[in-house]
Parts: structure tokens; C-alpha cells; sequence
């Protein structure tokens, strides 16, 4: 039965969303029942009292799904799973009862040890950036539980409207479970493939909820960015090794991987960026991300999620293309190009406030 669906992965993402759709009626019920719900304020623009607990039933759904089919693999993954418990903790008590920057960024160092630690799933190969080949183990940790933090928080600070971060988690999560599947990780595309699954059923309550609409949540967001930082380390380490078929072979992994994350990853470092530059801390939330810009275009929340699940598709065509380039130059083109798109998007909203003040 398994090998069946082992020579049908997409079967997997099916199950994974099946087992979503079943148990997200009940934990809607128990967010209102138990008040873990966020009502309106400055920085929404929803009404109503909405549960954020959308990640329990993400988590539930992709850890089920993966443990029935990738049971035998459990003892070699049992620290990452312990990570993803951690992650999800973290977050969930953040949803309840808000954590400070500092709470929170330790609550996810205390993952990111698990993984980077106990599991061993890190950065040991720079693919000679700056000159540097294999590295040494403080430098491996320090420079893994950066990127992962890194990952996380990018992920977490995209999710501020309908659809988006799910919304890009599935496109991440399918070419990482495409990629993973050519190369014969069939764990890890199974991996991928049950996450999308857990996040369609969670897109579709939220975009298209109304009565029924939920958030994931911090939840929801930090275990989409744990995860998806576990195939970004799992991806440049098959690639620095040549652990991979010739053909499947990409030379700037880091680089492409960069290209594949660009929207989160460049919008983070945008935005802290200017919070610096404007004296404030950049942990300070704000409504200047790429996902605001766009609405004071005049967009609603499900156009600008498309529009930048579109241009995530071209960011990461262009990973694809240039997957042998040399790393400077394909982090350079992804983020000249992104830097284009940006000065563009200002542009548009500067002559909207213009012609507004002329209406007006």
C-alpha cells in the first residue's frame, strides 16, 4: 500500500489535505470556544473576533501525514520533530499571550538547537563564497542558527495578509518536494509534499472562509519558516557534496536558494532596514511591507497575494536559470531585479497620492 503511494506522491498531499479539511471545523470552534481569537485593531483590516490558531491544524495534518508515511524514519528525524514541537509551542504561546521579541527570539534559538544541534542539520559547505569551502563546527552553528532565524522571522513578517505566506509556503514547498523527488529523497519530498496539503486546506479557510475564516497565526508562520529553513539547509548540502545525479546539479545552491525566498527575504531586509534608518527598532511592526505597498495601489488582499505569488514564480525561474552562475553575480541580478520591482511599486503609489490629492 505504501509503495503505491510512494510512486504516487501527489496522493500523500491529498491524504495531508483530506486530514487538514477534517479537523479544522473543530479547531475553529475550540479558538472561539476558548477566546484564542484576534479582534480588529490599527493594523488590520478585518472585522470581527478571527481564531489564530490556524497552525495547530497545519501541524496536526502535516506531522500525522508524514509520521504514517515515513514512520521507518523517525529515529533519524526525532530531533527535528522535537524542533517542530518547539517552534509550534513557541508560537502558540505568542498567539495566547504575546511574547516579547526577546521571549520570542529565544523560543526559537531553543528550536533552532534542536535542529541545528541535536539533529545536525546545518550548513557545513559555503560552495566557495568569500573563498570558503567546508567549514569548521562553530562556524557551521553560528552561521545555521543565523540563517535559520533569519528564514523564520521572514516568514513570520510576510504573513500580514489573506493567503500570502500560505500561499508562497506552497510554492516553496513544491519546488523544494519536485527538486527533492528528482534527486531520490523521496523522505524529504514526502516532507514537502504532505506540508502543501496542510497549508491548501488552511489557504482555503482563510481566503475563502467568511464564517469559517481562521489565521495561522505565529504558530502557523514559524513552523512554515522552521521547515522550509530545514530544506534550505538539506538542498545546499545535497549540492555541496555532489550527493545529487550530475544533471540535477546546482553549483550556487545557496545563491538559488536566496532567489527562491526572495520576497519574504528581501522585504525583511527592507524594511529593518528603513525601521534603522528612521531610528526605530526593527523589531517594531509597521504597515510599510511589500504586501502594504501594494494595497495603497488600490489592490485588494487576494489581487495582492497574487501578485506576488507571480513574481515569486519569476524569482524563482530565475533561480532555476541561473542555478550554475556564479553565486555574486545570480544574488546580484535577484536582487537588482527585486530592488527594480520596489523603486516601480513607489513610483505607482506616489502618483495614486498624487492624483488623490488632486481629486481632492
Amino acid at each position: 500500500m505504501l509503495n503505491f503511494f510512494y510512486n504516487h506522491l501527489y496522493l500523500v498531499g491529498i491524504f495531508s489535505f483530506l486530514l487538514g479539511l477534517a479537523f479544522m471545523p473543530l479547531v475553529i470552534r475550540i479558538a472561539k470556544q476558548k477566546d484564542f481569537v484576534v479582534r480588529p485593531n490599527k493594523r488590520m483590516s478585518h472585522t470581527g473576533s478571527i481564531p489564530n490558531i490556524g497552525g495547530i491544524d497545519i501541524c496536526g495534518s502535516f506531522l500525522l501525514t508524514y509520521l504514517l508515511f515515513e514512520f521507518n524514519t523517525l529515529q533519524q528525524s526525532q530531533f527535528l520533530l522535537i524542533g517542530v514541537f518547539t517552534i509550534v509551542a513557541v508560537g502558540l504561546v505568542d498567539d495566547i499571550l504575546v511574547l516579547s521579541p526577546l521571549g520570542k527570539l529565544l523560543g526559537e534559538m531553543l528550536a533552532g538547537i534542536a535542529m541545528v544541534g541535536f539533529a545536525d542539520m546545518r550548513i557545513t559547505h559555503l560552495h566557495g563564497f568569500l573563498g570558503f569551502e567546508q567549514i569548521g563546527i562553530l562556524p557551521s552553528y553560528l552561521i545555521s542558527l543565523f540563517v535559520l532565524i533569519a528564514i523564520i522571522n521572514a516568514i513570520n513578517l510576510i504573513d500580514g495578509i489573506d493567503g500570502l505566506a500560505s500561499g508562497l509556503g506552497m510554492i516553496y514547498c513544491l519546488f523544494f518536494a519536485i527538486y527533492f523527488g528528482l534527486v531520490g529523497e523521496t523522505a524529504w519530498s514526502i516532507m514537502a509534499i504532505s506540508l502543501i496539503g496542510s497549508l491548501a486546506v488552511y489557504f482555503i479557510f482563510n481566503v475563502f472562509g467568511h464564517k469559517q475564516k481562521i489565521f495561522m497565526g505565529d504558530s502557523g508562520a514559524l513552523l512554515l519558516g522552521y521547515v522550509l529553513c530545514a530544506f534550505v539547509f538539506h538542498f545546499c548540502e545535497l549540492n555541496a557534496y555532489h550527493e545529487v545525479p550530475t544533471a540535477f546539479q546546482m553549483s550556487g545552491a545557496p545563491a538559488v536558494a536566496i532567489c527562491v525566498l526572495t520576497v519574504p527575504l528581501f522585504d525583511t531586509i527592507r524594511v529593518s532596514l528603513t525601521r534603522i534608518k528612521h531610528h526605530k527598532s526593527p523589531f517594531l511592526p509597521d504597515k510599510n511591507h511589500i504586501h502594504h505597498l501594494l494595497l495603497r495601489t488600490g489592490l485588494n488582499h487576494i489581487q495582492t497575494t497574487c501578485v506576488l505569488l507571480s513574481v515569486s514564480l519569476c524569482f524563482i525561474a530565475l533561480a532555476v536559470v541561473g542555478r550554475n552562475w556564479n553565486m555574486w553575480l545570480l544574488v546580484g541580478v535577484d536582487f537588482l531585479i527585486a530592488t527594480i520591482l520596489t523603486v516601480i511599486l513607489w513610483r505607482v503609489i506616489d502618483r495614486k497620492n498624487m492624483q488623490n490629492e488632486t481629486d481632492a
